[in-house]
């Protein structure tokens, strides 16, 4: 797969990450889509790197998709962690 297709897998699991863990986020649509690219690569990199599945060459493999928004979800709740009071003035 090349980077085009990770960004989209990355916009999809983001999508599919909010969708599974609702409510507001403090960089609204737009932060959540990057934090759903991002962790669409670090899902990858962990599941190539740590736990012996390497990502498959192609877009329809559930495993990168669940490596994508696991990643997604977990990075997701990070950001809510450090920066989720950030809109309760």
């Amino acid at each position: 797969m090349g980077i085009l297709s990770w960004i989209i897998l990355g916009l999809l699991a983001g999508a599919i990450a909010k969708i599974l863990l609702p409510g507001r986020d403090p960089g609204g649509l737009i932060g959540t889509t990057l934090i759903g690219v991002a962790g669409a690569f670090v899902g990858g990199w962990i599941s190539a790197r740590w736990l012996d599945r390497p990502i498959a060459n192609h877009f329809y493999d559930g495993a990168t998709w669940g490596a994508a928004i696991g990643g997604s979800l977990v990075l997701l709740i990070i950001y809510r962690i450090l920066f989720g009071h950030s809109r309760s003035r």
